[in-house]
């Protein structure tokens, strides 16, 4: 199978590989990148744990093909923080112990920005909806929509 030319920004930094069309984006990222925050969890895109962000959208990474984010720009857990600063969403999970093992915490994150873009003052309802497609096997939930609250708060929605 020939291989195709991209060319991407990933966490504000521009890209050009030779990728195989078949190549999966959480691959591109994880294994060509060493973009390594963002997990492969299913395969399936049940559990969201590769959730990214596209052009500012949430997509589940391992259901996109890296040559369909050639002139795309990407943004990873990686990305988020700025200045050696974390970005709210990032510190509101530390802070409000939302994770236990930690497998799903970036896609939640991840999931979470986007959410916060569309509705900076969700409800816990809204929340817990937005997060739908994103599975924690280790906590209740309670943890994390506090968090996404708390950085709700402090206007995460950058």
């Amino acid at each position: 199978m020939a291989s195709r030319t991209i060319t991407l920004t990933v966490d504000g930094v521009s890209y050009t590989d030779d990728v195989e069309p078949r190549l999966l984006l959480v691959q591109y990222l994880r294994e060509v990148l060493g973009k390594t925050g963002t997990l492969i969890g299913c395969d399936t895109t049940n559990c969201g744990a590769c959730t990214v962000l596209v052009d500012g959208e949430s997509i589940k990474s391992c259901t996109m093909l890296a040559v369909e984010a050639d002139g795309h720009e990407v943004t990873t857990i990686e990305g988020l923080a700025t200045d050696g600063q974390l970005h709210p969403l990032q510190k509101a999970f530390n802070e409000c112990h939302a994770l236990q093992c930690g497998f799903c915490t970036s896609g939640m994150i991840m999931q979470s920005v986007s959410l916060l873009a569309e509705n900076s003052r969700p409800t816990d309802e809204e929340v817990r909806e937005g997060l739908e497609g994103n599975l924690c096997r280790c906590t209740g939930y309670q943890n994390i929509v506090a968090a996404v609250q708390q950085a709700a708060g402090e206007g995460a929605a950058r």
